[in-house]
């Protein structure tokens, strides 16, 4: 399998697509081991995709488009707009809060970066903020979006090692939330030594909040009408994603007023790239898979990190630091296929909870998408700026920071993480 590691990043440091990547690599192993019938190349590319919980990949990513194109996404800024006015770098704040909430619209943090980027970007810009800046926030606050519920990642993973998805849907909500704390506590003290000041001197009044939290009700309430269906077996993972769908259409047409058949043409068009980029990933991924487990490398992992420490924090952060690295040069839905049943035995052997496991690796995976080389948000907000990626770069280390101390918390109380899942679920 080390052979087939050297080509997947020979031919990804060349610009060859990720799905092809994955495919031309797993297609070496079975040349390097003849004793493997070839014909098992096309069953485990069509067996990858058989998993009836993946049904919620597509549903969500559906719901997700149709959600950003009815009218939802204008009254969350509102709410984050009168939730955080009376603070320093208001509009940093915003792009915080609001990714927060857009965790249960959009799911995705590449798509959440770049949206909050273009709406935010040029305000901030006329408000004074550096270039680098603006990216550097609006990039890393999207990576809340991939925690807070319903995350791709979250279904994947659970798919794939057989995890609860409502207890990881669950479980990601306080991280989020401490995520958004740590990165405002950031904004506030970046802010205020570069002279970012708040849009008006006091907090908004009660009821200035209570009319903005009205009219962005019904996407606040979407995360959690989820997690109760799931819970009291109203629906699966799968038919949440169905639901999801359902409910988008009838937010859009019935309660906003602003899906037409325009904007439903443009969501079925931005749904079918979307998913088609993941699916084929996810399909083409069962090749290599096979590949580890037929070397075990599951097992040859294992024995190497139990050799080093069999204490679970130590051994966490030794897989940490290792699932940050290979967030620079490999995309966080490869890295949550291939790895999930590699290191997910690991962790267990050791007594880490899978569900716990399963947050903290998805958090620290998704950093990637604005780590230098291969960042897709990273270049994503800094070509929307105008700014090189050098400089998103330099102004993200206090957003770096943010997050090792958010990595620092959930590892050092797990009940951080599984409070809310063995509340709900038991």
């Amino acid at each position: 399998m080390l052979v087939v590691l050297i080509i997947f990043l020979f031919l990804l440091a060349f610009g060859m697509p990720v799905a092809f990547a994955i495919a031309v690599s797993g297609v070496v192993f079975f040349i390097m081991t003849p004793e493997i019938p070839f014909s098992i190349v096309v069953q485990r590319v069509v067996a990858s995709t058989q998993f009836f919980t993946l049904l919620a990949i597509p549903l969500f990513i559906f719901a997700g488009n149709l959600m950003n194109n009815t009218g939802i996404t204008k009254k969350l800024i509102k709410l984050s707009d009168v939730l955080t006015g009376h603070m320093y770098g208001n509009i940093a704040q915003i792009s915080i809060v609001l990714s927060t909430m857009m965790g249960g619209v959009s799911g995705s943090s590449t798509a959440d970066a770049a949206m909050e980027t273009r709406i935010l970007g040029p305000e901030m810009l006329k408000k004074g903020y550096s270039k680098g800046y603006s990216a550097s926030v609006n990039g890393w606050s999207a990576l809340i979006t991939s925690t807070i519920p319903p995350s791709m990642g979250f279904v994947i993973y659970g798919a794939i090692g057989e995890v609860s998805i409502g207890r990881l849907f669950a479980g990601g909500i306080i991280p989020g939330i401490i995520m958004m704390i740590s990165l405002m506590i950031v904004v506030s003290i970046s802010s205020k030594r570069r002279g970012y000041m708040p849009a008006r001197e006091k907090s908004a009044t009660l009821k200035e909040v209570l009319i903005a939290l009205k009219e962005s009700i019904w996407a606040l309430i979407f995360p959690i009408i989820l997690i109760v269906g799931i819970r009291f077996g109203v629906f699966t993972p799968s038919e949440a994603g169905a639901f999801a769908a359902v409910y988008a259409v009838f937010v859009g047409f019935f309660i906003y007023k602003e899906l037409t058949w325009t904007s439903f043409k443009k969501t079925l068009r931005d749904s079918a790239m979307d998913i088609g980029a993941i699916m084929i990933i996810i399909a083409f991924s069962g090749i290599v898979g096979y590949g580890i487990v037929y070397d075990r490398v599951s097992q040859k992992i294992a024995t190497i990190l139990m050799s080093i420490s069999s204490n679970p924090i130590f051994l966490l952060w030794i897989i940490i630091a290792f699932l940050v690295v290979a967030g620079m040069f490999v995309e966080t839905t490869v890295i949550a296929l291939l790895l999930t049943p590699i290191l997910l035995p690991v962790v267990t052997r050791v007594g880490i909870d899978p569900v716990h496991f399963g947050v903290v690796m998805m958090i620290n995976v998704t950093m990637g998408i604005m780590t230098p080389p291969l960042g897709v948000a990273l270049y994503t907000v800094s070509s929307i700026m105008e700014c090189p990626p050098e400089d998103t770069v330099k102004e993200s280390l206090p957003f770096f920071i943010g997050y090792i101390i958010t990595d620092i918390l959930l590892i050092s109380f797990p009940q951080l993480v599984l409070f809310i899942p063995n509340l709900i679920f038991g």
